[in-house]
């Protein structure tokens, strides 16, 4: 569910480790702020959200807004054009033909795995690469993804490249910033939707820092997560008026109010009018 534009692989500001694809890493995004976490964060987990189990939580939650399911491994096999303007959008996480990361994947899985049945379509995929459209793609590249969806080491791929451009950056950024479990959910969720950069999620988190310190720098938690969805539910809004802000009203914000910074379950929430529940 990136916006369209804003996700260049080049530009992804995280240190990007070598994957099993044996690719370079990528440029690193600095923060000129040092940041000094509080006694509280530092007793946290170090695994936070990349824990397991918590891990597989977030998931949920995203497939919740993102797919209408907690089954979030249902999803390796979506695909469909949304009308967003960002081609197709497939996979575990809307990878999309017209925001570059579907394109990664394919090449990156092509790489490790050259007889795919997605590769004859890289050609088209290269072409359209930041647009809406299917030329070249269309008719069989939707039955190709499903296809491909069912071999077990492209779920991993797509498992790998969800970590490395938006899980793992997420998780990262929200502990640097001294964020619990529920503010690496929030970072994560932003980053799948909004996609990185400055118009992305660091322009999104830049513009709530100026609103509200951070825990590391010596802020609130709960008022520096209420500015960020509050500066988050703007954004979306702004590009796309009248869109559904669920996602954060009566889930995420639902979770801060309560105060539940550590995303303790039993969790109850609701997105697009449905009710969810991880007991």
């Amino acid at each position: 569910m990136k916006r369209a534009g804003v996700l260049l692989l080049a530009a992804v500001p995280v240190a990007i480790a070598a994957t099993a694809y044996g690719l370079s890493p990528t440029t690193t995004h600095t923060d000129p702020r040092p940041t000094h976490p509080s006694a509280a964060t530092e007793r946290r987990a170090p695994e936070g959200l990349a824990a397991p189990a918590m891990k597989n939580l977030a998931q949920e939650l995203v497939a919740s807004a993102e797919n209408s399911t907690l089954d979030w491994r249902s999803a390796y096999g979506y695909v469909q054009d949304i009308g967003d303007g960002q081609g197709y959008t497939a996979g575990i996480i809307g990878f999309c033909t017209g925001t570059h990361d579907l394109l990664v994947l394919v090449e990156h899985y092509t790489a490790a795995h050259p007889d795919n049945g997605l590769a004859r379509y890289l050609p088209a995929l290269r072409k359209v690469d930041g647009t809406a459209s299917h030329e070249g793609l269309d008719p069989g590249f939707p039955a190709a993804w499903r296809a491909e969806a069912k071999v077990p080491a492209f779920q991993a791929a797509q498992d790998a490249e969800r970590d490395r451009i938006y899980f793992d950056p997420a998780v990262s950024t929200a502990k640097r910033d001294g964020l619990g479990l529920l503010g690496q959910f929030i970072y994560y969720d932003a980053i799948v939707f909004h996609g990185s950069g400055t118009d992305g999620f660091y322009g999104i988190r830049e513009r709530a820092m100026r609103e509200a310190k951070t825990p590391a720098e010596g802020g609130s938690e709960k008022a520096y997560l209420s500015a960020f969805l509050d500066v988050r539910r703007a954004t979306m809004r702004a590009e796309h008026p009248g869109i559904d802000t669920t996602r954060i009203d009566t889930a995420q914000r639902k979770f801060l109010d309560e105060g539940n910074l550590e995303l303790r379950t039993p969790l109850v929430w609701k997105v697009y009018g449905e009710t969810y529940k991880v007991p």
